[in-house]
C-alpha cells in the first residue's frame, strides 16, 4: 500500500506553496541566475518526494519504538538512517529556532504575556548566531563560543 493512500490522497494530491517554494529557491541562488519554470516544478517535487521518504522512515522508527506519535527525535533518527546524518545538527538547530519562534509567539499573543519579548534584531541576531554555531559544526566540528545571553528587554 502506497504511504499516501493511507491518509486518503494521491501523490497528486501532495504539493508545497509553488509560491513559498519559488521564494525559497530564488533566495538560495545569486541575483543573476534563473530557474525556468520546470525546473522550480521538479525541485518542489524533488521536496515532497523528500519529505515523504523522511515521513515514512519516521513513521517507522517511531513504531519500532511503540509509540503513536512521531516525535523530532524520530524524524533526526530517521535523517541518521537514510544517510543523512551531516544534517542533523543543522536541522536541530532549526528546530529550537522553531521553539523559540513558537514560544515567544504564544507567550505574545496569550495570557501570560508580561511585555517581555525579543526585538526583531535581536531575534535575528540569535537566529544567525545559531545558524553559524550549526555551519561551524558541520564544516570540521568546531563550535562558536557561545555569547553571553542578555535579558530581555521590555517593551514600554
Amino acid at each position: 500500500m502506497d504511504p499516501m493512500d493511507i491518509v486518503g490522497k494521491s501523490k497528486e494530491d501532495a504539493s508545497l506553496p509553488k509560491a513559498t517554494m519559488t521564494k525559497i529557491i530564488k533566495e538560495m541562488l545569486p541575483p543573476d541566475v534563473r530557474v525556468a519554470r520546470d525546473t522550480q516544478d521538479l525541485l518542489i517535487e524533488c521536496c515532497v518526494e523528500f519529505i515523504n521518504l523522511i515521513s515514512s522512515e519516521s513513521n517507522e522508527v517511531c513504531n519500532r519504538e511503540e509509540k503513536r506519535t512521531i516525535a523530532p527525535e524520530h524524524v533526526l533518527k530517521a535523517l541518521e538512517v537514510l544517510g543523512f546524518g551531516e544534517y542533523i545538527e543543522e536541522v536541530y538547530a532549526a528546530y529550537e529556532q522553531h521553539k523559540i519562534e513558537t514560544m515567544h509567539d504564544s507567550l505574545k499573543g496569550g495570557k501570560w504575556s508580561n511585555g517581555a519579548e525579543m526585538t526583531e534584531e535581536e531575534a535575528a541576531a540569535e537566529q544567525q548566531r545559531m545558524f553559524a554555531e550549526a555551519r561551524a559544526r558541520m564544516n570540521g566540528g568546531a563550535v562558536v563560543p557561545k555569547q553571553p545571553e542578555s535579558e530581555p528587554t521590555l517593551k514600554s
